[in-house]
């Protein structure tokens, strides 16, 4: 596994602190269409439970939630969910630790971690809460980088000689294999892994605009898609709670 840590957190720094401050100064946000991509692949229906741990600016709560989803966002970072929490009316937003999250067991349909995992201080202990909070039929849909993802890690090495570091306080990579057995350490079973190669197809107009003049996209998006799949630039893993994940209680909330 290779890992990244920034000053903010090697000098003793909070990671809490540390995330803020990111978000005061830029966004962490995708193209409208990877969240669509992600609801569809979660099968996220109108009426379910979705949590989506790690939220971020909380665009896939906000789409979850439009669509007649019961989203809920949570993120350890005030200011990362703050314009969102404004904007939407149809979500819930919740401030907490994902290593310890404020949410009854077993309560949710779908909890989503989506490029989280990687960044927590305790990426396993994150694994038993987002088992812990799911039903026990209930999809849980985790996203995490390739550290030899041929378009992505790989391509970035080959220009720069140093992996991708988007300066998050810490920020690791690993292998599918690596992945996968901190996934089942955590109280997970694997279902099914679908390769990602950051680029879907246009869900919106404006993404369909956006695109039509970013033709070199569709051309990585192809040679994604020939790529096998522990050379994906990331790895979506749909997973279910195991018999044996942890049960703890947290009687503080309730949906």
């Amino acid at each position: 596994m290779i890992e990244i840590r920034h000053r903010a957190v090697v000098d003793g720094g909070s990671i809490e602190h540390a995330y803020n401050d990111l978000y005061r100064e830029r966004k962490l946000l995708m193209r409208d269409s990877f969240y669509l991509w992600l609801l569809e692949v979660s099968g996220a229906r109108p009426g379910d439970l979705l949590v989506d741990v790690a939220c971020g600016n909380g665009r896939l709560v906000q789409l979850a939630a439009a669509r007649g989803v019961r989203a809920v966002g949570l993120d350890l970072a005030l200011a990362g969910i703050v314009d969102a929490a404004r904007a939407s009316q149809h979500a819930q937003w919740i401030v907490g630790d994902g290593q310890c999250l404020p949410i009854p067991d077993g309560c949710a349909d779908v909890v989503m971690s989506i490029g989280s995992l990687e960044h927590y201080a305790n990426p396993t202990e994150g694994v038993v809460q987002l088992a812990r909070i799911a039903k026990p039929d209930g999809l849980i849909c985790v996203l995490l980088p390739n550290a030899f993802g041929a378009l992505g890690n790989i391509r970035h090495v080959l220009r720069s000689g140093e992996v991708f570091d988007d300066e998050q306080p810490i920020q690791r990579y690993a292998t599918r294999r690596t992945w996968e057995m901190m996934l089942q350490k955590g109280g997970v079973h694997i279902d099914r892994i679908v390769p990602y190669g950051e680029f879907n197809r246009p869900r919106t107009v404006s993404d369909l605009i956006w695109s039509a003049v970013k033709p070199q996209k569709y051309i990585k998006g192809a040679l994604a898609k020939l790529a096998p799949l522990n050379l994906a630039n990331h790895f979506v893993f749909l997973c279910r709670p195991t018999a044996s994940t942890p049960t703890l209680h947290y009687p503080m909330l309730s949906y």
